[in-house]
């Protein structure tokens, strides 16, 4: 095969409608437009995308709905009882990533008082509530 050779599939290219040739043709006079309207004028046949005629359009009568946090993925909560199951004994943002308790993206943790500690324990980088604090400062551990 040839550059020179190529041709189009039959029926790819047809020749377009020739409009306005008379009322013989099927598309003379108003050339297939129909009588005034917007769709008869010249460069006003389309309409924007969601118009219903002047009626107020479905994408403005809805309400608007949900509030996505950019912050969220930044931040995370730990409890206690998940601090009881570690074995470590110092708790940092490391740490809780390689347990699988947070994501990678996480960069700021807050320790709740939910469950019990019953070990002492050293939280590093991590912000504990006010009774998840005295709860850990209870069981021997310390904050920094």
């Amino acid at each position: 095969m040839e550059m020179n050779s190529i041709q189009p599939a039959i029926g790819a290219r047809t020749k377009p409608v020739r409009v306005g040739r008379g009322i013989g043709s099927g598309l003379g006079k108003t050339c297939g437009r129909g009588h005034k309207g917007s769709y008869a004028r010249t460069g006003k046949g389309k309409i924007k995308p969601g118009f219903e005629g002047g009626q107020m359009p479905m994408q403005r009568r809805l309400p608007k709905v949900g509030f996505r946090s950019k912050i969220k993925a930044s931040r995370a909560e730990i409890y206690l009882y998940q601090i009881e199951q570690m074995s470590a004994d110092i708790i940092d943002l490391p740490l809780l990533h390689a347990a699988g308790y947070i994501s990678s993206e996480v960069s700021k943790v807050k320790v709740v008082l939910r469950g019990e500690l019953t070990r002492a324990v050293t939280l590093k980088g991590l912000t504990p509530t006010e009774g998840a604090a005295k709860a850990i400062v209870a069981a021997g551990g310390k904050v920094e």
